[in-house]
Formats: structure tokens, sequence, C-alpha cells
């Protein structure tokens, strides 16, 4: 089932070359593990709370193969190179399955709270 590398980065610029290195790099690492932006570097339109930074959203095949990546030497070699210069949170997190029924699960959940 597909999967998904989600960031939101806070950065402050100006930003260090190794940020500029990183990216020319990070499609490399993604490659092996057929991993692919669908949402890299665009303005967010913020609809509720308060946002500040970028979001990156990477997908993969499926969760095995994002983990992969993430802990592949090729990621890791550059890693640092976006950490140690922007701020921020990344997380990997399995897709719905394409029969996911919102409601369904809202109706387990709830009678699953109610005991």
């Amino acid at each position: 089932m597909t999967a998904y590398a989600l960031a939101h980065l806070r950065p402050v610029p100006p930003l260090d070359d190794g940020v500029f290195t990183y990216l020319e790099r990070i499609q490399g690492t993604l490659d092996p593990f057929g991993g692919r932006f669908l949402v890299h570097g665009a303005d967010a339109e913020v609809v509720e709370g308060p946002f500040e930074g970028a979001v990156v959203v990477i997908e993969f095949p499926d969760l095995d193969r994002a983990r992969a990546w993430y802990a592949s030497d090729a990621y890791q070699e550059i890693l640092p190179l976006r950490t140690e210069n922007i701020p921020g949170e990344a997380i990997l997190v399995q897709g719905a399955s394409p029969d996911h029924d919102a409601a369904a699960l809202g109706r387990r959940m709830r009678a699953l709270q109610a005991g």
C-alpha cells in the first residue's frame, strides 16, 4: 500500500550552501526506492490555525521502501545537510487503502469508545 514521507520545514534565510547540496542530491536517494515528490517547494494556503514553513510530501510504493530509503546510506549521508540547517519534523506514514471508508471508521471508533 502506498506510503508517504511528510516533512514540515521552517527554513530561515539565508540558506546554508549545504541545503542546496541536499536538494541537488536527494532525488538520487529516492530513485532506488521508487520515491517521488508530490509536494515540494509549493506555497501552502493556510485555512486553519497557525502555520509557518513549508510542506514536503514524498510518495513511495509501500512503507517498507519508505523506511529503507530513510535508513539508506545514501540518504543518511545527506540528511545532516538539512537537519543541521532547517528546523522541522519528518514522519513516515502508510496511506489509506483505496476502499477506505471514513464513515465506517467513525462508527467503529464511536462503538469502541462507548464500550
